[in-house]
């Protein structure tokens, strides 16, 4: 079996923010990766080459297949900032509404920038994408 891609690297965050493209994104990452280490409390890691991680869950499914994710987290892609949330199973609606301009996925959120958006309900977002997740896995620090 492939090894995952998206796993725990040795990459550094504060380097791969520094060099986030376009420029505007470097600003919207470091913005965001203050935000996550307030809202989590964990330092960040790189999973894979461009997802910026913040805490890690272990899951084994009934099929018995298993690993490892981050437990939240955000990429600064060229089309969108990408916030991920967790493993998808959460509702999220009533916090979804007063956020701003957004596009959601089952488990990923889309923002062009940062300034379409509201940081205090991103952080309630967070907290709850989170307090969702611990309802299923144990998160570990990283």
């Amino acid at each position: 079996m492939a090894e995952p891609r998206t796993r725990p690297t040795d990459v550094s965050v504060a380097d791969f923010i520094a060099n986030a493209e376009p420029l505007g994104r470097r600003a919207d990452a470091a913005v965001l990766d203050a935000l996550f280490r307030r809202v989590t409390g964990f330092e960040p890691r790189m999973w894979g080459p461009t997802m910026v991680g913040y805490g890690r869950y272990d899951y084994v499914y009934a099929s018995g297949h298993g690993g490892s994710g981050l437990a939240t987290g955000f990429s600064p892609r060229t089309a969108a900032l990408s916030i991920y949330l967790g493993p998808g199973d959460g509702e999220f609606e009533a916090i979804l509404v007063r956020l701003g301009k957004h596009k959601m996925t089952k488990a990923c959120l889309y923002v062009k920038r940062l300034s379409d958006i509201d940081l205090e309900v991103l952080e309630d977002l967070i907290r709850a994408g989170l307090a969702d997740l611990a309802t299923r896995w144990t998160i570990h620090p990283a």
